[in-house]
Parts: C-alpha cells; sequence; structure tokens
C-alpha cells in the first residue's frame, strides 16, 4: 500500500511538471467539403471537363456510354463554327444521384475568337451499368438547349470607325477610297517595263515586284497589288501606267486625311491587321480585321475601333433557329489630339519639296501641345521627329547659356571667342574657322562661338550644366501619346566630353520634338513634356527663373537681328538659335542642319539630317513655315469675314 502510495504521488508530480502528459482540451473539428469519391460520377465529370478544356476529345470519348459515332466530329464542328480558342469549366457539382442516374451540373466559359468569353451553365448525365458510371453524351453538353442535328454559329461585326479630331474637334480623317495599284501576271507583256515604271512613277522596288511576278504561286488572272493612292494622285498617274499590258487599278475604303502626306506619320494609317499586329492586340481581333497600322490610328487603336458586337445562335435541324448570346460590342470613340489644321498645313507646305531625311514640330509654347508633327521622307514609315535622335550643336546653348546666365554673367558680359581652345587634350576649333576676339556674352551666342561656351563651361561646377539641362527636360520620361525617346545628357565622363557637351555634341542627344519644347522654355521660362493628346493630362514641367528667361529672350532675338539667321530678320518677333551638328568619322565631318524658333506663341524645330549648315539649310525651311503659316491665318480671317 505504501508502494502504491508513492507511485501515484510520482505520478501526480509527472502531472504537475509535465503538462504534455496531461490530457488536452480539443477544438471541434471544422466541417469539411464532402470529398469526391474515386471513380463516382462528379469525378468522372472532372476528368472529363479536364480533357474538354485541353481539347483532348480522345481522353473524353473514354467513359462514354452509347456514344454517338461522330462524337469526335460534332466537336470539331462546335469549335470551327464558333471559333472556339478556349474553354475552362468551375462549379462542378452533383446535383442529383439515385441508384441508376446522376446528374452533374457545371459553369463553362469558351473564349471565341475575336468576340470574348461566352458562358454556359450545363449538365452531364451519368447512368449506373455494371456497377461502374458512365456518361449518356448528348448534345446538350455544349448547351441545354441543343438536341441532336442541331449546329452552332456566330455572326461578328464593328462598328463605324470613330475619327481622329484637330484641337478644335475637326475630323482630320474622313471615310473615303484609294486606288490600289496592282498586276495581272497572265497580262504582262514585258516585266522589266512593268517594273520599271513602278519604280519611276511610284517609288516601288523593282525586286519586289519581279519577285512577286516571279513567284510559283502567282495565278495568271490574279491582282497583285503594290501600293495604294489618293483619288488626286490616280488622275495623274493613270495616263503613264495605263498603256502599260499587264497593270491593273482597284478601288478600295479608306480613311483620308485632308491631303496627300498631311501628319501622315503622326495619324498613321489603317488597313487589313498584320500577323504582328494581331499578336499584339490580342482579343478580340483576328485574321481579316481593319486596324491601325501605325501612329495614332495604331496607338488608339481600342479607343477607335470599340468591340465587335455578335451573336451565338443554334440553328435547328428542322429548321428556325434560337439566339443562345448577345455580344453587346462597343462604338468607338473619338480621339482628339493638340494638332492644329493651320500649323500642321504650315509645316506641310515648309519641307514639300525636301528630298533630304528631315522633321518640323511645332508646339504651344504655353503648354507643350503640338500642333504639328511632319517628317520626312513620306514613304518611310520611321516619324523622324519623334523618334529621331541627334546631336542637338548649337541649338543646346540655350541650355548652355542658362547655367552661365544663373552663374552669374550677363548678356552684355565681356568674354573671349579665339580660334580654338584646348581641353582634357583635345582641341575645339570654331565653324569655319571664326575668330571674334573679345565681345560680348551676345554676340557670341548669336554668331555661335563654341570657343567662348567651351571656356565659359569649364569654370562652372559641372553639376550646374546638368542641372539646367534637366530643368529644359533631358533625361525626363515623358508620354506625348506616341513613342519617343526625349533627349538625354549622360553625366560627362572627363573634361573634354563636358567641353563637347556644352556645346550640343558629344553624347547630348536630342528629338526635333523635344528641341521645340527647349526652345518654347526658353522663350517662357517653363519646360513642358509634349503632350499629341487633348484629353490627356498634362506631363512634367519645369521652371527657370523669371530674369533668365528675360536674357535668354535677348539672346534669341539677336540670333536673328545680328547672328546666324540674320537672313530672317524681316520675320516680325522671331526668336531662335541655329545649329550645325558634326557626326560621322569623315574629314571633314557632315553635318545636320538645325534652327529653333519661337514666335506668336509657338515654338518649333526644323531638322535636316546630313543637311548642311542650319543657317543655310533649316532656317529658309524655318522662314517658309512662317510665311505659310501667315498665310493660312489670313485665308482663315477671309473666310471668317466672308461667312
Amino acid at each position: 500500500m505504501y508502494g502504491r502510495a508513492v507511485i501515484s504521488w510520482v505520478g501526480l508530480c509527472l502531472l504537475l511538471l509535465l503538462p504534455a502528459c496531461a490530457p488536452r482540451a480539443t477544438k471541434p473539428a471544422a466541417p469539411t467539403t464532402p470529398a469526391v469519391v474515386p471513380g463516382g460520377a462528379e469525378d468522372l465529370a472532372l476528368r472529363y471537363l479536364e480533357a474538354w478544356a485541353r481539347n483532348d476529345v480522345a481522353a473524353q470519348r473514354q467513359g462514354l456510354v452509347d456514344a454517338p459515332q461522330d462524337f469526335d466530329a460534332q466537336h470539331a464542328r462546335w469549335r470551327q463554327d464558333l471559333g472556339v480558342i478556349a474553354s475552362r469549366f468551375d462549379q462542378v457539382v452533383l446535383e442529383s444521384q439515385d441508384t441508376t442516374t446522376a446528374v452533374v451540373r457545371f459553369h463553362g466559359v469558351h473564349t471565341l475568337r475575336g468576340l470574348g468569353d461566352w458562358e454556359v451553365e450545363s449538365r452531364l448525365r451519368f447512368v449506373l451499368r455494371s456497377k461502374r458510371w458512365s456518361l449518356r453524351w448528348t448534345p446538350e453538353v455544349f448547351h441545354p438547349d441543343a438536341r441532336p442535328g442541331d449546329r452552332f454559329g456566330r455572326t461578328r461585326s464593328w462598328g463605324p470607325r470613330a475619327g481622329l479630331l484637330d484641337a478644335n474637334g475637326e475630323p482630320l480623317t474622313v471615310p473615303g477610297e484609294v486606288i490600289r495599284i496592282g498586276v495581272m501576271p497572265g497580262r504582262v507583256k514585258d516585266r522589266a517595263a512593268v517594273a520599271s515604271v513602278l519604280q519611276s512613277q511610284l517609288g516601288v522596288d523593282p525586286a519586289k515586284v519581279l519577285a512577286a511576278l516571279n513567284a510559283s504561286s502567282a495565278q495568271p488572272e490574279q491582282f497583285l497589288a503594290f501600293i495604294d493612292v489618293r483619288p488626286e494622285r490616280y488622275q495623274q498617274l493613270r495616263p503613264v501606267l495605263a498603256p502599260v499590258p499587264g497593270i491593273f487599278f482597284r478601288k478600295k475604303p479608306a480613311r483620308l486625311s485632308p491631303a496627300e502626306g498631311f501628319a501622315a506619320h503622326t495619324l498613321g494609317r489603317v488597313g487589313e491587321i498584320t500577323a504582328e499586329a494581331l499578336q499584339s492586340l490580342g482579343q478580340p481581333y483576328q485574321p481579316g480585321d481593319v486596324v491601325g497600322l501605325s501612329g495614332l490610328e495604331r496607338a488608339q487603336e481600342r479607343t477607335l475601333a470599340g468591340r465587335p458586337s455578335g451573336e451565338v445562335r443554334l440553328q435547328r435541324r428542322a429548321g428556325g433557329g434560337e439566339l443562345l448570346y448577345r455580344f453587346d460590342g462597343e462604338p468607338g470613340r473619338d480621339v482628339r489630339t493638340t494638332l492644329r489644321m493651320d500649323v500642321q498645313d504650315a509645316a506641310e507646305a515648309a519641307l514639300v519639296d525636301v528630298t533630304q531625311p528631315a522633321a518640323l514640330v511645332a508646339v504651344d509654347t504655353k503648354t507643350g501641345e503640338v500642333l504639328a508633327m511632319a517628317s520626312r521622307p513620306l514613304g518611310e514609315g520611321w516619324h523622324r521627329a519623334l523618334m529621331g535622335r541627334y546631336p542637338p550643336a548649337s541649338t543646346f546653348k540655350l541650355v548652355t547659356a542658362t547655367a552661365l546666365l544663373e552663374s552669374g554673367l550677363k548678356p552684355d558680359s565681356r568674354v573671349d571667342c579665339p580660334l580654338e581652345v584646348t581641353v582634357g587634350r583635345k582641341r575645339f576649333r570654331n565653324f569655319e574657322s571664326e575668330v571674334l576676339g573679345t565681345t560680348t556674352l551676345r554676340r557670341a551666342f548669336a554668331l555661335s562661338c563654341n570657343t567662348t561656351f567651351i571656356q565659359l563651361a569649364a569654370k562652372l561646377d559641372p553639376r550646374v550644366l546638368e542641372d539646367a539641362a534637366r530643368r529644359f527636360g533631358f533625361g525626363v520620361p515623358y508620354d506625348v501619346g506616341l513613342p519617343s525617346p526625349g533627349a538625354t545628357f549622360p553625366p560627362p565622363k572627363d573634361d573634354a566630353e563636358r567641353a563637347a557637351d556644352a556645346m550640343g555634341q558629344g553624347r547630348v542627344l536630342v528629338t526635333p520634338l523635344h528641341m521645340a519644347t527647349v526652345v518654347s522654355a526658353a522663350a517662357t521660362g517653363v519646360w513642358h513634356a509634349p503632350r499629341l493628346l487633348a484629353d490627356a493630362e498634362p506631363g512634367p514641367e519645369a521652371r527657370l527663373g523669371a530674369g533668365t528667361t528675360v536674357m535668354l529672350r535677348d539672346l534669341m532675338r539677336s540670333v536673328v537681328t545680328d547672328g546666324t539667321a540674320k537672313s530672317a530678320a524681316s520675320m516680325p518677333g522671331l526668336m531662335g538659335k541655329t545649329g550645325t551638328a558634326e557626326f560621322g568619322l569623315s574629314v571633314p565631318p557632315e553635318t545636320h542642319a538645325w534652327f529653333v524658333g519661337v514666335r506668336d506663341g509657338i515654338g518649333f524645330a526644323v531638322f535636316v539630317e546630313g543637311g548642311g549648315v542650319g543657317g543655310r539649310v533649316a532656317l529658309p525651311l524655318a522662314i517658309r513655315f512662317l510665311q505659310a503659316l501667315d498665310g493660312a491665318l489670313v485665308l482663315s480671317f477671309k473666310r471668317d469675314d466672308a461667312s
């Protein structure tokens, strides 16, 4: 008994010292979802739907009872007739079950090419035979209303495409037609003559023409299209092209701008969807759709096009049909741009006969809104005004002058302009060996003395020029409404590169669009990121000092009255800066031509790639732009008076 008492006491101690040994209170078990019984109707339903989702018809066929002979064909026809590109299933529920039958309800989502998702609630019906569940398949699996012999069908259509509008809400594009020029191989008598005339009149590559004619797939009466032209251009070309055997013409609906080439790169073009565009756009697009292929037509495709409408229908075997689902679609919405018709007309007129690659951009100095953009050549798809990045050359002296003025210099400050200077073991010379000696900052700016700005910039804290560049938008990301890389000012690696940067060479790069914003900022004191869409939120901006702006305007005006742009002195109120940007490795180097200017609240940049000297090549185009703009304004006033 004593021993038992000791054991009992020891046991009590163990319970006190080792709580883990004591019994623990347990929480009530959480309710659980009944497991799917392997081999049961619900389990078979899940496996069937998984096979359907991966389009594995052979796996779907397993476990069927009394399967129709055309089971595979019915599935293939269902997918083809509806354009089903994917199916997924959920909400699989055992709805009822007795000793011999079971019904499983499920929710399906079928993605129809070019339309979207079609949701269907349907059922799978099972029977028990020899103690095994089997699926008794009927077309009800596709849709509860389907019966044997019925067929599914669909319709699809786009509404009218919305328009691109100018800043005043007027249409920039209108429905019309173009003439497609092509060749019928069986009617051609002289292939070389056909290729030659298409090249001389339309710029079509002869190799492209001959390759199409020689292709093994070319049929004698097949129309091989090469280029589309506007009706007015067709009237000019027809007398030359029509007499050549094998050349034919076809009319084609199109969206037309006000004139040939008008804002062509900016507005873009519309045509049948390409493989690249189809992959990029995805749903609800499909082969054969007409979409925007470039410019704003492409960038604003979903807004302009909306969404297509369509119907899913069931065609009864005995005749008649039933509407199963309607895709309502969405109408396209107009996109209003910041472009002004008169300014764009003037830009086109300025570049009308320019054969070298060129660009002209105009912006509102107070907002950064893009008023006009034109790129040349028209036949090249690259939008040089937006995408081309080049050294800004002496136009960058607007930035360098800002850094100098904010460091204490004045337009009348005395400065030196020698023939050459050496910085970081690199020699820099003035363009065309100009020497001004001791002069004023104003005159050095007006005559674009490189050595003056190199010497003065070398005395600045390097961060001062970098800060000035950033306040003019260099290195600042922004969204124009179309792709554009903006401007870059990488930190100089050494003194020689810092000297090159001061005169807009080195690694400084800028687009023509961005330079239009730079000259605008110099005139107004506020840099605005450019934007092309009227309803877009304003982008980044930065401010200059009020006193600095007054002095910059003085410097820019002196360029026109007494400097490298003196040939434009008759243009009242014009301010600006010329630039001649060296590039390449040839000796002497090739040069791009620049002129940036401001007048009457419009900042603009004119650029000619490989054009030569800014004051001799870009400036005359700027004068032509302003003259055309003046003419457009006068004509506009006359129209108002007559109305």
